[in-house]
């Protein structure tokens, strides 16, 4: 039976959990002064590519809460670590996207190209707040011409406070459209990123809980890496959902307050 109280490390997604777009959501300075006063270890992981590690770092400063960039685990970063296992430093890459892949690309090694300047080996997208079309032509030529198609990750919408965006999954969607070709898709719910926050906690994966709010994305790609799951209702997902897609946390809490006053009577 699954406890609160067995947990010796979280991985926690950011965008619907800890907050909607620049609103922080009920319980986010009592979740993490719970965490820091109990010393339990967390990597923030979000398939967000948007932003770099520093930004989430002053974001979570604006809201009141202190944590350092070696908590913050993003989609580029796990994309970049994943491209350095086949590619060269120096590389040509082809970008869509915003700060958040851009410093993951260059801080890895690899060359960000613009437009058609010279031939890019690799096209990296996720999601991005300034598309345009020609952002999406040039990628589509680069693929055409023989680069590597790699995204991110590949949620569908966006969560945030007037309801779902598009997200990295609308954009990889149509340039898989113009192309023909399918994108390697990295983030969430694809393995890597939940042992790149295990190997980082050096924590057990039996032991390790994943709090998210997407059910196909946090909650699936968990369990297939052996990690126990709980989903909070402030985001995308909810009980019914739950039902509706088969997909079944360890456990569900309509928000962090919810969760820490449970896991503190557990551990009395």
């Amino acid at each position: 039976m699954f406890q609160l109280k067995d947990l010796q490390a979280l991985i926690i997604d950011m965008d619907g959990v800890l907050w909607l777009d620049n609103t922080p959501l009920p319980g986010l300075n009592t979740f993490f002064d719970f965490l820091h006063q109990r010393a339990i270890p967390y990597i923030l992981a979000t398939n967000n590519a948007s932003k770099t590690p520093s930004q989430y770092v002053d974001k979570l400063a604006r809201f009141g809460v202190t944590i350092s960039p070696e908590h913050v685990l993003t989609s580029p970063l796990a994309t970049a670590a994943y491209l350095k296992q086949t590619f060269q430093p120096g590389t040509p890459v082809y970008v869509v996207g915003q700060e958040g892949i851009l410093e993951a690309m260059s801080q890895a090694g690899f060359r960000v190209v613009d437009k058609l300047s010279q031939p890019a080996e690799v096209v990296v997208a996720g999601v991005d707040f300034t598309l345009t079309y020609d952002k999406l032509k040039y990628a589509t030529l680069h693929i055409q011409r023989g680069a590597r198609f790699v995204g991110t990750n590949d949620d569908v919408t966006f969560p945030a406070a007037e309801g779902p965006w598009p997200g990295a999954g609308s954009i990889l969607a149509a340039i898989q459209a113009a192309t023909g070709v399918t994108p390697i898709v990295i983030g969430k719910p694809e393995r890597l990123m939940f042992d790149i926050a295990v190997e980082k906690m050096g924590s057990d994966p039996a032991r390790t809980a994943m709090l998210g709010d997407r059910l196909e994305t946090d909650i699936l790609g968990a369990q297939r890496a052996g990690v126990k799951t709980i989903l909070v209702t402030t985001g995308i997902d909810n009980e019914t959902s739950s039902q509706l897609k088969r997909i079944y946390p360890d456990a569900i809490f309509s928000g962090l307050e919810a969760l820490v006053e449970q896991w503190a009577k557990e551990i009395q």
